[in-house]
């Protein structure tokens, strides 16, 4: 098993630099995202909606997902009508 392998000085530089450049990377993610939801925080105040509404249309509009969003409302809707939800 792993414990037992041992590196050669070639192996080991090539270690070092994946686990470094991996998290030089993951930083920047970290980083991008804190500024996104900063970003996105400011955008919803000035607006007067939730920031998880905003949130939530980015992850759609990423992912190229409206028509299941639509999909799954539309289900959701058929739900609390059938259920006489809607009219609370």
């Amino acid at each position: 098993h792993m414990s037992d392998k041992v590196f050669g000085a070639e192996e080991k530089a090539k270690l070092i630099e994946i686990v470094n450049e991996g998290v030089n990377v993951l930083q920047e993610v970290t980083d991008l995202q804190e500024g996104l939801r900063d970003t996105v925080k400011a955008v919803a105040e000035e607006m007067d909606v939730k920031p998880s509404l905003i949130n939530k249309a980015i992850k759609i509009a990423q992912k190229g997902e409206w028509h299941k969003a639509v999909d799954e409302f539309e289900d959701l809707e058929t739900i609390m009508v059938t259920t006489g939800r809607d009219k609370l």
